[in-house]
């Protein structure tokens, strides 16, 4: 069995006086694809955002290969290997394509070459000098996946990938992350979209009001489609 890269224990996080996660565990093995799912406001975005530091309180237990990185600021979070790419991409708007993919540092050897990127996402290579600004919504998440993978960051925590993007990119994503996946990344990605999580996942943590309710194994989540679709509300 592979072993474990991120451990979660009892992980409580707050916004001011707003209490969010109540005590979340979850695991992730090396080169496991897991997913969060959940209703808008169970805690899942909160929950990559507290891994990254990035949650303004936060306790419990977080350990990324094996090192306890809950008091961690979000700079040495980074640098130990974990790539992040939020939900609003974060891509700088004024830069162009290029110049977004070369801002992060390389944390460790082995990441991808501007040129692997451009490869892995062609419409990344038509865009090269286009600005942030100039991309569709699509070439966005693609930009943002890109620039964390010339990171050499061995962990990837994304959030909502495919949110927002039209069926035909959703299946262009599908296919990278699934690449990413053979390769040997390991995942751990919030989505809405189930079905298209059922297509890329090893597992699947059910969030609900800021706690992990149900873990789900993929091949479960085939034969009860229908009951986790209801206990999601979408």
């Amino acid at each position: 069995m592979p072993d474990t890269m991120l451990e979660i224990r009892d992980l409580q996080a707050w916004y001011g006086q707003s209490h969010i996660l109540h005590g979340v565990n979850l695991s992730v093995r090396r080169g496991e694809l897991v997913t969060l799912l959940g209703r808008n406001g169970a805690g899942k975005s909160t929950t990559l955002k507290a891994i990254m530091g990035t949650v303004p309180r936060r306790s419990g237990s977080i350990r990324f290969e094996g090192t306890e990185i809950i008091a961690a600021p979000s700079h040495e979070i980074a640098r130990l290997g974990i790539g992040f790419c939020p939900e609003d991409r974060g891509i700088y708007a004024s830069l162009d394509v290029q110049e977004n993919l070369l801002l992060p540092p390389v944390v460790r050897p082995g990441g991808m070459s501007v040129e692997m990127v451009l490869d892995l996402f062609p419409n990344l290579r038509e865009r090269f000098k286009s600005p942030g600004m100039k991309l569709s919504g699509g070439e966005q998440q693609m930009l943002a996946i890109g620039r964390i993978l010339r990171t050499g960051a061995p962990l990837l925590l994304l959030d909502e990938p495919t949110e927002g993007l039209a069926p035909v990119v959703v299946e262009q994503i599908g296919g990278v992350i699934r690449r990413l996946k053979a390769a040997g990344f390991t995942i751990l990605m919030v989505e809405q979209n189930v079905r298209f999580a059922s297509t890329v996942a090893d597992r699947h943590y059910v969030m609900e009001r800021g706690q992990i309710v149900e873990t789900l194994e993929n091949a479960d989540m085939h034969g009860d489609f229908e009951r986790v679709v209801g206990l999601l509300g979408v």
